[in-house]
């Protein structure tokens, strides 16, 4: 562990020095410009596996400071118009921007925990994208941008087709369940929201109010309808049947960084 601490350190000072914070014979702390402050260690891994919200938000606070236009430039005021992802019942408030919805509303703060780096793991400072030389970081992506498999992680298409007993969307089939999606999942895929961007015990009460709240993410906020490849368990004996087709490729754990 002291070893790589001491590994990270000096990758640090090293990436300040060819930032232009720390110049030979001067170590006058200097505000950086734009192209320096792009090579900022907390831009890429090790240091951005590290950073803190704080120090994120040093530089880019403007992110949760932006408010959407009160009316477009077409003269429809916010006020009067939904926007796609207030179309669920179970969006409140007013209309937000994207980081807000994530981090700072009543919702994010009941019922998610997430940090700047749940989403963002840095990118490759000498390029747009990763990948084009041979000395680039690996898993990086475009500058700014995000690995939609996190979104899809709460935003994926409700997959009905493989559900047992769902002949259809949940809007179509939530009658034959009163309405309540742990009529089932009290019994199969029982172990959910153990990830640590998630308040699990908030997001269950949440659930057993307002059935709604669970497809509030899985369904009716979707992103690009695509369905994610949630982690599977091993097969509970009372499930019928053998492990069908659908699920022999799936992963048994998410990701280290997402676990508690």
């Amino acid at each position: 562990m002291k070893c790589r601490s001491a590994l990270i350190l000096c990758i640090y000072v090293a990436l300040l020095l060819l930032s232009g914070n720390i110049v030979a014979g001067n170590t006058e702390d200097k505000t950086p410009d734009y192209l320096s402050a792009r090579w900022n260690p907390l831009h890429f891994k090790p240091a951005i596996d590290y950073a803190l919200d704080a120090q994120c938000l040093g530089c880019h606070q403007e992110v949760l400071q932006r408010k959407p236009l009160s009316q477009s430039p077409a003269g429809i005021k916010s006020s009067e118009s939904l926007a796609w992802y207030q179309k669920d019942e179970t969006y409140q408030g007013e209309q937000e921007t994207f980081h807000r919805r994530h981090m700072v509303t009543s919702t994010a703060k009941r019922l998610m925990k997430f940090k700047c780096n749940t989403c963002h793991q840095g990118h490759d400072p000498k390029d747009e994208a990763s990948g084009t030389t041979d000395t680039t970081q690996k898993d990086l992506v475009l500058r700014k941008a995000v690995n939609p498999d996190i979104c899809l992680m709460c935003h994926g298409k409700f997959d009905y087709k493989v559900m047992a007993g769902l002949t259809g969307d949940w809007p179509e089939v939530a009658d034959t369940f009163n309405g309540d999606c742990v009529t089932c999942h009290k019994e199969f895929r029982t172990k959910r929201h153990k990830l640590n961007f998630l308040n699990e015990q908030e997001i269950e009460k949440a659930g057993e109010k307002d059935s709604n709240t669970c497809y509030g993410c899985h369904g009716g906020r979707a992103w690009y309808a695509i369905a994610y490849p949630y982690v599977r368990r091993p097969w509970l004996k009372r499930m019928p049947g053998a492990l069908p087709e659908w699920a022999k490729d799936r992963p048994t754990e998410y990701t280290k960084r997402f676990t508690k």
